[in-house]
Parts: C-alpha cells; structure tokens; sequence
C-alpha cells in the first residue's frame, strides 16, 4: 500500500501537492477534502482537477522551453 501511495504522490500530476505548498496546508487534507467533495457533488471537482493539471503541465513546458538554447538558433 505505501508503494501504491508513493507512486501516486510523486507521479501523479501534483495539483494537491501544488496547492498545499502554496496555501501551506497538508497534502492529505486536500486530498482527503478533495475526496469528500467529490462524493458529494457526484464527480464535478474532476473537471477541476484535470484542468489544473493541464495548465501546470503547459506551464512546466513553456518554461523549459524558454530555458533551452538550442530552440533559439
């Protein structure tokens, strides 16, 4: 169970984990909020998620590609 929750925490898009360093609170209590939320309201907070995570990966790849030399000559 631990490897499961490992694998989750470092490969998984990292919203929550984005989210708790910026607002300083624990990963699991989003995670477990999140959770929470989603039962409730049948799902929606998915949405959410998945565009948050897309926008962090489009932000990572427009920085690294401002930060390769290569792509400039």
């Amino acid at each position: 169970m631990q490897k499961l929750r490992d694998y989750i925490e470092w490969q998984v898009f990292g919203v929550c984990t984005r989210i708790g360093e910026v607002m300083g609170i624990s990963t699991a209590t989003i995670r477990k909020y999140f959770i929470y939320v989603s039962c409730f309201t049948f799902g929606s907070p998915v949405i959410v998620y998945f565009v948050l995570a897309f926008w962090m990966n489009l932000k990572k790849y427009i920085l690294q590609g401002k930060r390769n030399p290569l792509r400039y000559h």
